[in-house]
């Protein structure tokens, strides 16, 4: 069940056999339906999750119930409603997993005791800090003056995944789209 959390750190910083169990004791195995909402708008986050198997998607819904998807996790990588967890403040946003998923999840405070007395965890915490703001910042930088096919490109450049491993609806809602024009975008390809 931590085969994939002791290697997502392996292969970012130098660990011993025991600081990753002791990693691991603070990660706790969650088995979710397709579809189950780990977070609600306006609730505090209180984990950060693991992906072992399945995906997450953080999203929002506007004033007019229209949802619109800011990230996805996939096998590997971590995801949570960041600002939330951070500042203990309600999500802007909704956590849910879009397929049946096996994940790793780690409580606030246990993920900012590791933080504090960890070196390697502190340095994996600022690795995904900074990922998340690089991530943030290209795809603001990307998708600014892009039409509809270059937004389709951009992700198949920098988020493969995405095209085949979730459905046209919950793709369009990250690019802006409706899935309809996605649909006709995704056939000129």
């Amino acid at each position: 069940m931590y085969d994939q959390l002791k290697k997502y750190f392996r292969d970012r910083t130098e660990i011993d056999e025991q600081t990753l169990d002791e990693i691991c004791k603070h990660f706790k195995p969650i088995k979710a339906k397709r579809n189950q909402l780990l977070l609600m708008q306006g609730d505090i986050c209180k984990h950060y999750y693991f992906v072992n198997k399945g995906s997450l998607r953080l999203f929002t819904v506007n004033k007019d119930g229209v949802e619109g998807t800011r990230y996805f996790a996939f096998e590997g990588a971590f995801g949570t409603a960041l600002p939330s967890l951070i500042e203990q403040t309600p999500a802007f946003e909704f956590v849910q997993t879009i397929e049946k998923s096996e994940l790793l999840a780690i409580s606030r405070d246990s993920f900012y005791h590791l933080v504090d007395t960890l070196p390697q965890f502190q340095f994996i915490y600022r690795q995904i800090l900074e990922i998340s703001f690089i991530s943030a910042q290209k795809r603001i930088y990307g998708f600014q003056g892009l039409d509809g096919l270059e937004k389709v490109k951009w992700v198949m450049q920098y988020n493969p995944k995405l095209l085949t491993r979730v459905s046209n609806k919950l793709a369009a809602s990250f690019l802006g789209l409706t899935p309809s024009t996605l649909s006709r975008l995704k056939s000129q390809l």
